[in-house]
């Protein structure tokens, strides 16, 4: 298994550090608000990852978190006139049901940035020990970037230039710095915001120690793959392996890998150009499914370009494959009434080397820094192979069996539903609403959101009007 490592800017195999394990970090949303189809992307591509390692018999510790406390999370907090911690555990909970939406699994575990701000102060604690950290009048802590002699060596940036040619990149307060390049580690409130208790100030985390911290906590000091957007690669990754790898002296991940952008018609999705879709907002048009193929039609370190025309063809494309998947369920269903089992002969055996051969082009494919579009162009060749095979009029039950469990397995790796749960009736949902709104009349908000996410699951988008609740099947 080939994995491009961005640490060396090419493909390395892989090789975890304990055999049979992968230590798997992967940074998760801050939840502020809804999920946009650009946070949905790295959580499509490395839960894929994760079911291939997984399929191929590894055992995988995937740790994903959420930044629970920001600048964006105490925005909203306050134009809203409540606690920061109600904003973030509201969308914590609308981000669930959308990665169970789009069939992304929970990870092992779900760290909260706020769960660890002991352990945080612990490393904070440390660099400041070790020389790697020191405090500024007003109780900043910063991390004291030139102590650490590789910095720049994820992003291939030279320290110097970033200084000179770059200062756009630089975070502020640099009048308090020892030099414009130190990063924050732990910083003073401001009137109104939720704090912690520290030695150097009252005051909150800064977002790189987050993620050094939760991933040390769960998987150690030394993890096998660090993952996320490639948006991440500096400052926030670039930083986290400076502080962890001063704090722990140890080589932080052994592979980083990094997902390209997501443009909407050939542009970055932007709020002010409106083209910024979230999630939810997909699912009023398309089944979540057709989103998540359409994520995995291309190479995850491709750029991506999500258009109407694009996921009409992506829709299109998982059609013909659970159109197959219905056939030879049919044709199984039939013949398991009517048909004595007979031994495999010659024809059956290229059928069974056929079937072999596109599984193999899909593992070579997924092997080879998991190349879905490659692994998806291989399940549409069984398919083609297995319609033809299925219109046959010699064909075979066992033939079929083995067709359909190894579409479902190459599915299913890729997140793909081929059967549906049975779709909910007319009568549920309404009496499903009306329990809703009970809820609401009681007051009980949490019961109200957890029956609406129940039936968003089941692809039902309930809109309020002033008419009363309407609802579509996406």
């Amino acid at each position: 298994m080939k994995i491009y490592n961005t640490l060396s800017k090419k493909k390395e195999e892989f090789v975890p550090i304990e055999e049979g394990k992968v230590r798997m970090y992967v940074c998760g949303p801050t939840v502020y608000n809804l999920i946009h189809i650009g946070n949905a992307r790295p959580m499509i591509v490395f839960d894929t990852v994760r079911r291939y390692m997984e399929y191929k018999g590894l055992e995988v510790n995937y740790v994903s978190n959420f930044t629970d406390i920001d600048d964006k999370i105490i925005k909203a907090a306050i134009a809203e006139g409540v606690e920061a911690q109600i904003i973030s555990e509201r969308y914590i909970k609308e981000c669930k049901a959308d990665m169970k939406a789009l069939n992304v699994l929970p990870a092992t575990t779900h760290p909260l940035a706020t769960g660890e701000i002991d352990g945080m102060l612990e490393m904070i604690s440390d660099l400041i020990h070790r020389n790697h950290a020191y405090v500024a009048k007003d109780g900043t802590v910063y991390f004291r970037t030139k102590s650490f002699h590789e910095y720049g060596k994820l992003s291939h940036k030279n320290l110097d230039d970033l200084q000179g040619g770059n200062r756009s990149l630089l975070v502020t307060g640099q009048d308090q710095k020892e030099d414009p390049m130190d990063f924050v580690l732990w910083k003073p409130k401001k009137d109104g915001e939720p704090f912690w208790e520290s030695p150097w100030s009252k005051g909150r985390p800064g977002w790189h120690i987050e993620c050094s911290v939760m991933s040390k906590r769960y998987l150690g000091d030394e993890i096998d793959i660090h993952a996320g957007g490639e948006d991440l690669v500096f400052p926030h990754h670039e930083n986290e392996i400076a502080q962890s790898e001063a704090a722990n002296g140890k080589q932080f991940a052994r592979y980083w890998m990094h997902n390209a952008f997501l443009n909407i018609d050939n542009r970055k999705m932007s709020k002010s150009l409106g083209n910024f879709f979230t999630v939810r907002d997909i699912s009023a048009e398309y089944d979540l499914q057709v989103l998540r193929f359409f994520m995995l039609s291309a190479h995850y370190r491709s750029p991506l370009n999500f258009s109407q025309d694009l996921m009409e063809a992506a829709k299109s494309g998982l059609e013909r494959i659970l159109t197959c998947v219905d056939k030879l369920i049919d044709s199984i269903q039939t013949m398991e009434k009517t048909s004595d089992l007979a031994g495999v002969m010659s024809s059956e055996k290229e059928a069974y080397e056929m079937i072999e051969g596109y599984v193999a082009k899909y593992e070579n494919a997924m092997e080879d820094d998991f190349n879905t579009a490659d692994a998806i162009a291989a399940i549409f060749e069984l398919v083609k192979f297995a319609n033809t095979y299925n219109s046959s009029s010699t064909k075979s039950l066992e033939v079929l069996n083995y067709m359909l469990k190894n579409i479902q397995t190459m599915c299913d790796v890729c997140g793909i539903i081929t059967v549906k749960e049975k779709e909910i009736l007319d009568d549920e949902i309404e009496r499903m609403i009306e329990q809703r709104q009970q809820a609401r009349k009681d007051r009980d908000f949490a019961k109200a959101d957890e029956i609406r996410n129940l039936l968003l699951e089941k692809n039902i988008i309930l809109e309020d009007t002033r008419e009363g609740v309407k609802w579509k099947r996406a």
